[in-house]
């Protein structure tokens, strides 16, 4: 019910994926990737890069479709039936791409962008470190100057595809005296240039992504992948931002659109008291009330998608999309493993995999306590700043006494 939302070209790509889920990816490789038998999501992204599904929004001429913000929303929901592991795989050439294609020089997009967005580079992000996670500035990995190049010490944990990314897009403190937004630069390290990966995580959910911990010891990396200028990764990670948190909201919508799926057909079928359960107004009703939550999350995930695709400030917007969307698919889930009841807590359908994967979508990329602070912040600021007042309905009270006002 939300094609109006999308023009003929962004429902020929929704269609054109949605196939793509349907008829190219076979469960076994869902199934493995869940139980680490597949311990990468390269395999996928070779798929994807095969059928030009990669780096929708970047420019043709760097393997992208020069598509916008809300054709790969759609994309992104579709992906997400398949589970956050695969997901996360798909959306990892869109977030790293994002700061060499908005930041980085000719020559990286040759060497780095256009190989990502034909499945030919594997790709990750090393932005967490073992002390820190929300404190992005509080980071610790050291990049110092060398001649033409840059000397990197440090770790990095928490990464997907640490276990075999050709390259990652890491931030390092290259000026510890200054400022704290003034004291990282972001680099396009390349493996082979000494990067180990260690400690592979086991996890609750989002497994076969290879997520690990890198170390970085006496690396050294080349003037020219230093992305963006010189001490000034705030505005890389500022605007990097926008692909982590949309993509996770959209994301989240199709992994809670799947489980309300399972769990609605499961209703029609399964019968209690001699008639289908979807009778039952305790059943009928969570699923008018998962139906309602994904819809609205979806409006405002598409909603920011478009404020984004206007050039509109869209910090606050995109983190509503992030929170509400993870969010939603969170109560959703649990919904249809409710109305399941006990064989949805087993591994017979899918559920709990979509429960187990869907946690961890409310901790990365800024936790959701984390969006509402930016949230907050954001409307704090603008409330000062609009240009025309609105109506100040504190006057409309019944019985308006201002000495009754007391503020301190």
């Amino acid at each position: 019910m939300f094609d109006f939302l999308l023009n003929e070209e962004e429902k020929a790509l929704q269609n054109e994926v949605r196939e793509f889920v349907k008829n190219d990816i076979p469960s076994k490789m869902v199934r493995d990737m869940d139980l680490s038998l597949i311990e990468t999501g390269r395999p996928f992204i070779e798929m994807a890069g095969k059928k030009n599904l990669l780096g929708l929004r970047f420019p043709k001429e760097y393997g992208g479709r020069g598509l916008n913000w809300v054709a790969d929303v759609a994309a992104i929901e579709e992906v997400g039936v398949l589970g956050n592991s695969i997901t996360c795989a798909y959306v990892m050439p869109s977030i790293v791409g994002e700061a060499i294609n908005i930041f980085g020089t000719k020559e990286q997009k040759e060497r780095y962008l256009r190989p990502t967005n034909e499945g030919k580079l594997y790709s990750a992000e090393a932005l967490t470190e073992p002390r820190g996670g929300s404190d992005f500035f509080g980071a610790t990995t050291q990049a110092v100057k060398d001649g033409d190049s840059f000397i990197l010490n440090g770790e990095k944990r928490f990464v997907v595809g640490a276990k075999d990314s050709d390259y990652f897009l890491v931030y390092a403190k290259s000026a510890p005296d200054a400022p704290p937004h003034e004291s990282l630069s972001c680099f396009i390290v390349e493996r082979a240039m000494g990067v180990k990966d260690q400690t592979i995580y086991s996890l609750l959910g989002t497994r076969g992504g290879g997520t690990g911990r890198l170390v970085f010891k006496d690396v050294r990396v080349p003037q020219e992948n230093l992305v963006g200028e010189l001490h000034n990764a705030f505005a890389v990670f500022n605007r990097m931002m926008v692909p982590e948190r949309l993509t996770s909201g959209a994301g989240g919508l199709g992994l809670g659109r799947a489980a309300l799926e399972v769990a609605t057909r499961y209703s029609t079928r399964r019968k209690a008291f001699g008639r289908t359960i979807d009778k039952f107004q305790a059943v009928n009703f969570m699923v008018a009330d998962s139906v309602c939550t994904l819809d609205a999350a979806r409006s405002l995930v598409y909603a920011a998608a478009r404020s984004v695709d206007s050039g509109a400030d869209s910090r606050r917007i995109v983190s509503e999309a992030k929170k509400i969307g993870t969010e939603a698919a969170w109560e959703v889930i649990n919904n249809a493993m409710q109305i399941m009841g006990g064989i949805g807590y087993t591994s017979i359908y899918p559920i709990e995999r979509f429960l187990r994967d869907c946690r961890l979508t409310m901790i990365w990329t800024g936790t959701n306590e984390v969006m509402n602070l930016l949230i907050q912040h954001e409307y704090y600021k603008e409330l000062k700043k609009r240009k025309i007042e609105p109506r100040d309905v504190e006057e409309d009270a019944i019985t308006p006494d201002d000495e009754e006002k007391v503020y301190e």
